[in-house]
């Protein structure tokens, strides 16, 4: 039974994630405008239809933490 443990680990991420998608447009309605987080969170560029979105935080995370693994080795 111990190399089918995989499986249902992976099977109950799916239908946790299957919840998610489902309760997803709910939980937008619960959510504040994009527009009333502070830029530093959600930064917005929008531009004839167009329409890209980043965290400017999340980015200075990740390059801090891909500086921090490169100075590790």
């Amino acid at each position: 039974m111990d190399e089918y443990r995989p499986f249902a680990a992976m099977g109950w991420m799916l239908i946790l994630l299957g919840v998610i998608f489902v309760a997803l447009p709910y939980l937008t309605r619960l959510v504040p405008s994009v527009e009333r987080l502070p830029w530093y969170i959600v930064y917005v560029y929008r531009s004839d239809g167009f329409y890209f979105a980043t965290s400017p935080l999340l980015i200075l995370l990740s390059l801090l933490s891909l500086l921090w693994s490169y100075l590790r080795r």
